[in-house]
């Protein structure tokens, strides 16, 4: 699974850890603008499945999870 699909389904994990860094922390980054989009969306009632909510903040989560086990220390 792609991270594009990161904002509508679930992420596993084990796929998150076969992925390279640069393109965990760009998936990283496009997920908080899409979370800063869907916040907008939701202030405007334009939100169809407020679930998209839990399920960004996951995804974000699980990204932020494989980033650090990789540091150091």
């Amino acid at each position: 699974m792609s991270l594009k699909d990161a904002e509508q389904k679930p992420l596993e994990a084990a796929a998150l850890r076969e992925m390279g860094e640069q393109e965990l922390a760009e998936g990283l980054l496009a997920l908080r603008e899409a979370q800063f989009r869907l916040r907008f969306r939701a202030a405007t009632g334009d939100l169809e499945n407020p679930m998209q909510f839990r399920m960004m903040r996951r995804n974000i989560a699980r990204i932020e999870t494989v980033l650090r086990e990789r540091r150091p220390g």
